[in-house]
């Protein structure tokens, strides 16, 4: 079980998607305008909604490559030492 807060995640989130840009453009694309909702019991929540850019409905998880997903658990292993399972809302 994981002992980060989400202050911790918000503070170093640049350091995990500057090592995924590292490893993988298009992977860094996937994830640099995700919004960290909420780090609870090794769960990191993410959201992708910005009402300045859609009006409506537009969830494309389904659409992220699941290659990509596994680069962002590594690197976030990597920067904290900890695994976190990661759930889009």
């Amino acid at each position: 079980m994981s002992a980060l807060t989400v202050e911790e995640v918000k503070s170093r989130w640049n350091e995990v998607l500057d090592a995924v840009l590292d490893a993988d453009r298009i992977a860094w694309l996937a994830f640099f305008d995700a919004r960290i909702v909420s780090v609870d019991s090794g769960i990191l929540i993410i959201n992708f909604s910005d009402p300045q850019k859609f009006g409506g409905d537009h969830n494309f998880s389904i659409a992220r490559n699941p290659r990509h997903l596994a680069l962002l658990h590594e690197k976030i292993h990597e920067v904290f030492k900890e695994s976190l399972e990661i759930l889009e809302v």
